[in-house]
């Protein structure tokens, strides 16, 4: 009987193991470390930068609206108010710096509902990057706006007749307290960008919240020359704080408690809507 010898079977090559697509999304969806967080901050803040260079309207109101407020309201209240327009500049000057770098900053929400209604953010969430980027990024890129209008309006200042007595280091305190104020309250506007409808929405909520507050506060008046009920809202509006701030840095070269509490209502705008801001963004993806 012929004994039959099975031949040893060709090697077969081993598959290739299954691959989870969940599993692989969620790695591609894995948390950035603070490093890559701060990289991909930087680089939404540089597309930003070139977006503006391509459209240079964005810097319409920070370059116009400090010149054209300083010059019309120096004149326009300077005699009424203070008695002549050298008298009235360093109470003014503090005030437009405060107000213009305050509206400038609700330029960020509606940018950020314009991107969102585009469908840009729909490419952002397609990639393995921090979710605070895309919202810090252009934050970080509107600094050099609200710096514009700052110096700009010092510097309008200085043509008219301003002799600022904190010297320059007084004025670039000034400047840095405006300019992180209004860092501050981009959050505010930023979270209300990811909650409104439209961008003319999230303008027109902005300048309800924002017309009030500046006007009613010491920007343009002493607090002492309004009726006594307005006055006492004058004081604890945050707005006044700020201005206040600045005055004292510009116009005297001097820390005061106005300076501390401007930066601790600054801090608490960021610690409160920063996380907002996210939590939001993070449910519209």
């Amino acid at each position: 009987m012929n004994t039959l010898v099975a031949e040893p079977s060709a090697a077969r090559p081993r598959s290739a193991p299954a691959v989870d697509p969940a599993a692989a999304v969620a790695r591609t969806r894995a948390r950035p470390g603070l490093g890559d967080t701060f990289n991909q901050t930087f680089a939404m803040a540089w597309r930003a930068l070139k977006k503006m260079r391509r459209n240079p309207e964005q810097f319409f109101d920070v370059a116009l609206q400090p010149l054209l407020f300083t010059a019309m309201f120096a004149y326009v209240f300077g005699g009424a108010i203070s008695g002549d327009v050298d008298s009235y500049l360093p109470l003014l000057i503090p005030g437009i710096v405060a107000q213009t770098v305050l509206t400038t900053c609700m330029a960020t929400g509606v940018q950020m509902r314009e991107d969102m209604d585009k469908g840009v953010f729909d490419r952002f969430r397609s990639l393995p990057m921090s979710r605070i980027a895309p919202l810090a990024g252009p934050m970080m890129a509107d600094l050099i706006r609200y710096l514009i209008a700052a110096v700009l309006t010092y510097l309008m200042g200085l043509i008219l007749g301003y002799r600022p007595g904190g010297g320059v280091l007084g004025v670039v305190g000034a400047v840095l307290l405006a300019v992180f104020t209004g860092w501050a309250l981009a959050w505010a506007f930023t979270w209300i960008g990811t909650l409104a409808r439209s961008a003319r929405s999230v303008q027109g909520i902005s300048m309800m919240i924002l017309f009030p507050l500046t006007f009613l506060s010491n920007a343009f008046v002493p607090a002492d020359t309004l009726p006594g009920w307005l006055e006492s809202f004058t004081r604890i509006n945050p707005v006044s704080h700020l201005v206040s701030g600045t005055r004292d840095l510009a116009n005297n070269g001097v820390i005061t408690a106005q300076v501390g509490w401007t930066l601790l209502a600054g801090l608490a705008v960021i610690v409160i809507f920063m996380p907002l801001s996210v939590a939001s963004y993070k449910r519209h993806l």
